[in-house]
C-alpha cells in the first residue's frame, strides 16, 4: 500500500463515526471517556460486549456484527489504514452493531474496565515463534492477565489460527496454569460438530489457507 494511499485512509478514518483512536497518554492516564461506557455511549445498548484482538481489515469483526445484530462488536488493531476497510463496509451496509478502536494489545486494560467485555476472539495473530519474540505473543501469561481484568467472570476467549505451533503453545498453556478449554480442534473445518461461528467466517487469508490444505485450528476457553 502506497504512502499516499495510507495517509488517505487515516484522514477518511477519523470522519469515521464508529473508529475510535486515543493517544496512548489518554489511555494511561484514564483520560478515555469511553472506558467502561462502551454500550452506553456507543452502541446505546446493554447488548454483549465482543472484542477482535489483532483484527487486520475488520472482516471478521464485521462478519460476526452481521450474524449476530443483537451483540456489540469492536475490532482492535494499532494498523489503523488496515481497518479501515472494516469501518468504512460498516457505514457503507449501516451495520451500527460494530466499532474499530486503534490501540496497542498491550493497552487493552486501559480502554475497557474491569468486567466490561463479554468475549474476546484472537483471529490469526502471528504466532512469534522466536524465542525473543514470546512477550509479543498474544495468548502469553501477561496477555491471559489483562483479558482476565476486562473480561466478565463467565466470559470466553476464541482463538483462531492456521499456526499449529500458536494452538500447541496455547494449549499447553492454558492446562499448565490451570484455565478452563471448552473446545479445542486442530482442523475445524476436517472436524465435524466444528461451532459454526467459527466455520461460516472466513477471512481473506483464511480461505488461502484453505486453498493450500492447511489446517486451521480453534480453542475456546475460560480464563480461572
Amino acid at each position: 500500500m502506497g504512502s499516499k494511499n495510507k495517509l488517505r485512509r487515516f484522514k477518511e478514518n477519523e470522519t469515521f463515526a464508529n473508529v475510535f483512536q486515543p493517544t496512548r497518554d489518554e489511555l494511561v492516564n484514564a483520560n478515555f471517556n469511553f472506558k467502561g461506557h462502551w454500550q452506553k455511549n456507543v452502541f446505546k445498548n446493554n447488548n454483549a460486549l465482543v472484542l477482535e484482538l489483532g483484527c487486520g481489515k475488520g472482516e471478521y469483526s464485521v462478519a460476526l456484527a452481521k450474524r449476530y445484530p443483537h451483540k456489540n462488536f469492536i475490532g482492535i488493531d494499532i494498523k489503523g489504514a488496515r481497518f479501515w476497510r472494516g469501518a468504512k463496509t460498516a457505514i457503507e451496509e449501516n451495520i451500527p452493531n460494530v466499532a474499530f478502536l486503534r490501540t496497542q494489545i498491550e493497552l487493552i486494560d486501559h480502554a475497557f474496565a474491569e468486567n466490561e467485555v463479554d468475549e474476546i476472539w484472537i483471529t490469526f495473530p502471528d504466532p512469534q515463534i522466536k524465542y525473543k519474540r514470546t512477550k509479543h505473543r498474544m495468548t502469553n501469561a501477561e496477555f491471559l492477565k489483562r483479558y482476565k481484568k476486562i473480561l466478565k467472570s463467565d466470559g470466553v476467549v476464541n482463538l483462531k489460527t492456521d499456526s499449529e505451533f500458536m494452538h500447541g503453545y496455547t494449549l499447553g498453556l492454558l492446562h499448565g496454569a490451570g484455565h478452563e478449554v471448552l473446545y479445542a480442534n486442530h482442523n475445524v473445518y476436517k472436524q465435524e460438530g466444528s461451532p459454526e461461528e467459527v466455520t461460516s467466517i472466513q477471512t481473506f487469508y483464511e480461505s488461502q489457507y484453505l486453498e493450500q490444505n492447511k489446517p486451521i485450528t480453534y480453542i475456546r476457553f475460560k480464563i480461572k
